[in-house]
């Protein structure tokens, strides 16, 4: 393995990924690896394939050449239309609906059940009464 390739790709993928406010997780799942490769690769441990490349490119704005270490890497130096969008939402959002998507069906229903019982006490604290109120 190339050493400064390595450390070149993971350098620029990181900050790329920063200048985006996407964590570790929100990376690995949208370029479709494992947390964990993902990691290695920021980390210069590993060197991605030829597609799993292209999807780094793809998803985090940043250009092959940039990542490869032909060019110095500019935050947001891709047109804009190549860039990947910020995520619109917080991250412990991001990392519920990761969960989820790895959740059992039990567990799934669970979390159903919950989420009736917070928007039915949330309906009930906007009406003025709360889900105490014995009505005597």
């Amino acid at each position: 393995m190339n050493k400064e390739l390595a450390k070149s790709i993971g350098s620029a993928a990181r900050r790329a990924r920063m200048a985006l406010e996407l964590t570790q997780e929100d990376a690995a799942e949208r370029i479709n690896v494992s947390v964990e490769f993902y990691a290695r690769i920021e980390r210069g441990n590993s060197l991605p394939s030829v597609p799993t490349l292209a999807r780094i490119v793809a998803v985090l704005g940043v250009s092959a050449d940039a990542l490869l270490g032909r060019v110095p890497f500019v935050a947001g130096a891709m047109p804009a239309w190549m860039q990947a969008a910020p995520p619109s939402e917080p991250p412990e959002v991001r990392r519920v609906v990761r969960m989820l998507r790895r959740a059992s069906p039990g567990t799934l229903r669970l979390v159903s059940l919950l989420l009736k019982e917070i928007d039915r006490h949330t309906q009930d604290n906007s009406n003025g009464t709360t889900s105490d109120d014995s009505g005597a």
